[in-house]
């Protein structure tokens, strides 16, 4: 294994998930280090330089999308390579969007653990290519507004659909969608908490003048 310039950050608001991670990469023998969202990994990237990224993109604080945005951003962490893993931001157009904004890969929840391990080791061994430009703040701003609008109106209407259903369960059936209702719940209130900073961020760009206010 190559001698790494620095751990591997894994980030990731699901504390299993995060211990599972954090598991399987130090048994193959990699330092790593854990946070729980993108304010806590910008914290520890300032006191140690990660070889590698690992981050969800739905979490409190600060999100993967505006966790990589400040990466690539800054010459100090702009050439750290960074792969997404997500199960609510999977459409071909999240996709899209994460590869521009300098994901090297994209890996769907539920992970594939050897799939994992072969892609962390293929990055850490073959180093990456070239990186798009930094995204514009305008860009990102607008372009992360209709992801997280995009996925506010699905999960306002998976919470909707299953109110609708667990009206007509038997009671030894609803446990498990009660359960899936709590966890949609959880995550369009961190979806929201993650616009309205965004929407204020929007509203300085517009009052300095930076963005169309019809934008």
């Amino acid at each position: 294994m190559n001698i790494l310039s620095g751990p591997i950050l894994v980030v990731e608001d699901v504390p299993n998930l995060l211990q599972l991670l954090e598991v399987t990469l130090r048994f193959k023998g990699y330092p790593v280090v854990g946070a729980r969202n993108g304010r806590e990994a910008l914290e520890l990237i300032e006191k140690e330089r990660p070889a590698l990224v690992i981050t969800d993109i739905l979490m409190p604080e600060v999100d993967g999308y505006a966790l990589a945005y400040t990466l690539r951003n800054d010459p100090r962490t702009s050439q750290i390579p960074l792969i997404f893993i997500s199960a609510t931001y999977v459409t071909a157009e999240d996709k899209s969007f994460a590869l521009k904004l300098g994901a090297v890969r994209f890996i769907e929840k539920p992970i594939d653990t050897e799939d994992f391990l072969l892609t962390v080791a293929e990055i850490l061994t073959d180093g990456i290519s070239v990186l798009p430009r930094p995204m514009e703040e305008v860009t990102f701003y607008q372009g992360y507004r209709e992801r997280l609008e995009n996925k506010l109106r699905y999960k306002e209407t998976q919470i909707v659909r299953t109110e609708r259903l667990l009206k007509t369960l038997p009671d030894e059936q609803k446990v498990a969608f009660e359960e899936l209702l709590k966890q949609s719940i959880g995550e369009r209130d961190r979806i929201k908490e993650e616009l309205d900073r965004l929407y204020a961020a929007l509203d300085e760009l517009r009052s300095t003048g930076t963005i169309d206010n019809k934008k």
